[in-house]
């Protein structure tokens, strides 16, 4: 059942939700009384309902949205927030790299809602999409990742259009992060002076701000970025 109090968030899918921007999100539905369900390649330590699932992999996501909506009696809301990177030159990255970057971003977002959207309908729900400062400003040596936050972009838009007045679809538009995002990378894509990524509570915050927006307002679009971020706009 939809909890009647409208600070509850509900049953809330959240992909990636075992780590980083995710996992804050994952913390944020718990504390406000909300059901948050895990989606995420490792799950373990995790708490509460989690399913291992690889989000690039749309038949696993579907199966997996299924079986958490059946075993809560539905969905309120789906939080894309499962990320990828490689920074790397276009001709240093394999096919297999740059499809795996765009297979998670992009085609994950895309299944997660899919799958998720008949439950969503059902509850007049919400759908937010994680993409990034660099989902509409590019950098070098980020094609896969560009191309897959820009389609999250586009995708999200057009979402939003189709399902107007019936789920409240949001883009969210974060800057970087203190997580270990980066923590893969060749020195040179580190950070040099994290003093200016933004603390992963802070976005969770604003997602449940959209989270909890009533019924007669939405938020289309929320960038939500470090004051001296220079990746935006």
């Amino acid at each position: 059942m939809t909890s009647t109090d409208p600070t509850n968030p509900g049953r809330v899918i959240v992909t990636g939700g075992a780590s980083g921007l995710g996992a804050a999100i994952v913390h944020a539905v718990q504390l406000a009384g909300g059901t948050p369900v895990v989606l995420d390649l490792n799950v373990e330590g995790v708490s509460g309902h989690a399913r291992q699932v690889d989000v690039s992999d749309s038949h696993a996501v579907d199966a997996a949205v299924r079986e958490v909506a059946e075993e809560l009696g539905g969905l309120d809301a789906v939080v894309t927030a499962a990320g990828v990177d490689v920074p790397a030159p276009l001709d240093a990255l394999s096919i297999e790299q740059w499809e795996k970057i765009v297979g998670v971003n992009l085609f994950g977002t895309v299944s997660t809602v899919r799958a998720a959207l008949p439950h969503l309908r059902e509850s007049h729900g919400k759908v937010v999409t994680v993409a990034s400062s660099l989902g509409i400003k590019a950098v070098g040596d980020a094609t896969a990742y560009c191309a897959s936050k820009f389609g999250v972009v586009g995708f999200t838009r057009s979402l939003a259009a189709e399902l107007k007045g019936v789920v409240g679809v949001t883009t969210l538009i974060p800057s970087g992060m203190k997580t270990r995002f980066f923590d893969a990378r060749d020195d040179q894509y580190k950070p040099q002076d994290d003093s200016r990524l933004q603390d992963p509570r802070d976005v969770a915050d604003a997602v449940l701000f959209v989270l909890g927006m009533p019924a007669t307002s939405e938020i289309r679009e929320l960038v939500v970025t470090h004051p001296e971020e220079d990746s935006w706009p």
